[in-house]
């Protein structure tokens, strides 16, 4: 018999047994009862089907000669330390089950023994059968839960870190750039809270991907008056990737920074319009555009400020590509293009 592929590891028995009987009415039984089953007979190799980690083993009497104990301590020996394996031991009513029990336990220490005598009902093997799969389940199941904390560990740990990349980056280019302690505070705040509203906005979607209207309307959400805002926005709905929202955040408050002390929103009757678009190309390709409009006179600075260089610095490392930026005299304008791929998650 061909030890063949086994479809689940959580809830097949691997039984074995010297005498064809046993292991066809073992067998058949439990294929009866819907439990996945592989007999093995004496003249098979074992190790195949111990490869294939069977949730629980059944093995006979008879079948404990000295090869078949030191293949199954050999596989036990490179178990997991979650795993304990239920072995139901099938013995004769004579046998000395106290002497096999602790030969048994010293062999296979990495093993949850249970010894049967015969002749045992099938109801009763059936149900032991089924309980000990159960605790096979929840031992994987533990598992499992290990492992998604331990990765959730790493993320946090990588998730700080991170931010407190962000944090010393922001702060220590807000500081080059202030020219009084008050000026300083009230920037790098205002920075800070907007790196804030894109990991609520993250955090709210549950995932690695936000809307990018989510993002937008958080960011600007702080300068609505009275439910009124001057900023208008309008873009079909997408959803991009957790360090693209904080990216595209990031500098959409810049903008507004800039927009409210130099630009449109100085003005009463000042405004912005924020676009995004998809386009139509072999890409497809992505446009992200702010406009300023009624604001006062607009001239290029004779330096570049922290929130220009960040906002081309920034763009390119997104979309590859630097942003267009035009200090047009009816109003300040920036558009930045690039591969859609370059923002959206991956698939």
């Amino acid at each position: 018999m061909n030890a063949g592929t086994i479809d689940s590891e959580l809830d097949w028995v691997l039984v074995l047994a010297p005498f064809r009987k046993d292991a066809d009415y073992v067998a058949t039984f439990l294929r009866e009862q819907k439990v996945a089953v592989k007999a093995v007979r004496m003249d098979e190799d074992l190790v195949p089907y111990l490869a294939l980690s069977p949730g629980l083993i059944t093995i006979t009497h008879e079948a404990l000669n000295p090869d078949v104990v030191a293949r199954i301590a050999e596989h036990l020996a490179v178990q997991a330390d979650w795993s304990e394996v239920p072995i139901i031991i099938l013995l004769e009513r004579s046998a000395p089950i106290a002497r096999i029990r602790n030969e048994l336990e010293r062999s296979w220490p990495g093993s949850r023994l249970l010894f049967h005598t015969r002749p045992l009902s099938p109801l009763e093997l059936v149900n032991a059968i089924h309980s000990n799969l159960l605790v096979r389940l929840r031992q994987r199941q533990v598992r499992d839960s290990i492992e998604r904390e331990r990765e959730l560990r790493l993320e946090l740990n990588h998730r700080v870190k991170n931010i407190l990349a962000s944090v010393t980056s922001i702060f220590q280019m807000t500081r080059r750039g202030a020219d009084t302690v008050d000026n300083l505070a009230s920037d790098f705040t205002g920075r800070l809270q907007a790196l804030s509203n894109v990991h609520s906005a993250v955090f709210e979607a549950g995932g690695e991907e936000v809307s990018l209207s989510d993002v937008i309307q958080l960011t600007i959400s702080p300068y609505s008056k009275g439910g009124v805002s001057r900023i208008e926005v309008n873009g079909p709905e997408l959803i991009v990737s957790r360090e693209a929202g904080t990216t595209i955040a990031l500098c959409l408050h810049e903008l507004i920074t800039n927009a409210i002390k130099y630009g449109s929103l100085s003005e009463p009757e000042g405004t912005v319009r924020i676009s995004w678009s998809i386009l139509p190309t072999d890409g497809p390709d992505f446009s992200l555009n702010w406009i300023e409009a009624d604001g006062p006179p607009v001239r290029e600075p004779s330096r570049q400020g922290y929130g220009t260089r960040y906002i081309r610095s920034a763009f390119i490392s997104l979309f590859g590509s630097p942003p267009e930026i035009v200090f047009a005299p009816e109003g300040f304008r920036c558009g930045a293009n690039g591969p859609l791929s370059r923002i959206t998650p991956e698939a």
